[in-house]
């Protein structure tokens, strides 16, 4: 299954803060150390050399996945349209047969944090809720079985 290129503009904020600080500040931290390990001689042996050099990859290489999956995202925006309905960027307060009320925000796949309560937009349940209303049933299955939720809210920003 292809990964929704969308991203709200606090994933874009934090994706882009990430480069920033491997490229400007880790980098080029690792590089000196990098360099003052190899002037002490023989770097077979060198513990400090081969890590530096190991987490300089590393750094490379997650500097060159943001960059390219950066160029592929589209910020949304909410729009004042959708109020009253779920879509992307949306926070959502489910209740469960059971009572129990969940909060989720359903964002992109390179934002999701199910301890946050943010859901991609690719899963199951935020499929189950896009265009719904609150006070719609909504079914989702879950490796548990089929769950079913009640809409108690729908926001478009955070609630304090």
């Amino acid at each position: 299954m292809k990964k929704a290129n969308l991203i709200t503009r606090e994933g874009w904020n934090t994706l882009e803060q990430e480069l920033k600080y491997l490229w400007k500040e880790e980098r080029p931290r690792v590089t000196q150390a990098v360099q003052e390990a190899a002037a002490l001689g023989d770097r077979s042996e060198n513990a400090e050399y081969i890590y530096g050099k190991k987490r300089l990859r590393e750094i490379d290489r997650r500097v060159r996945f943001l960059s390219k999956r950066m160029e592929q995202l589209r910020i949304v925006e909410p729009d004042p349209r959708q109020e009253g309905r779920v879509y992307f960027g949306a926070w959502v307060v489910l209740e469960s047969e059971e009572g129990e009320l969940r909060r989720y925000r359903l964002v992109g796949p390179d934002e999701f944090n199910v301890s946050e309560g943010k859901v991609s937009i690719d899963s199951p349940l935020a499929r189950a809720l896009l265009g719904k209303e609150v006070d719609d049933e909504v079914m989702v299955r879950t490796p548990e079985g089929e769950q079913i939720y009640y809409i108690n809210e729908i926001r478009y920003k955070a609630a304090d």
